[in-house]
């Protein structure tokens, strides 16, 4: 659970922009602020299915998004090559070709 979670709210951040006004609120509250479905729905006077309809649908719609864009997944492999380079550059003999090679992988990225 905490790995769907953390996911959501990177996806969630990426694609905040993408979602209306509400779909932001309730995602916010559910997976920022920890509030529960009962807690949402007593806050906007909706039913608790009300809540979970829209954010299992809000989750499905930022998967989409993901799918097509791929910012999520292009924003972990760029930091896995970030990580190498620190890596490769605390040795004590640096590699030019690892490091042009990790370079060349990021700009690939883009």
């Amino acid at each position: 659970m905490l790995e769907k979670t953390t996911r959501m709210n990177y996806l969630y951040d990426f694609y905040q922009s993408l979602l209306t006004p509400k779909q932001r609120s309730y995602m916010s509250l559910y997976y920022l602020d920890d509030y529960s479905l009962g807690e949402i729905a007593e806050e906007y006077e909706v039913s608790r299915q009300a809540v979970y309809d829209n954010i299992k649908r809000t989750e499905a719609m930022l998967e989409e998004y993901e799918k097509k864009l791929l910012l999520f997944q292009k924003f972990q492999e760029r930091s896995k090559l970030l990580h190498q380079m620190k890596i490769e550059l605390e040795q004590e003999e640096v590699s030019k070709t690892n490091l042009l090679a990790l370079i060349e992988a990021l700009e690939k990225l883009d």
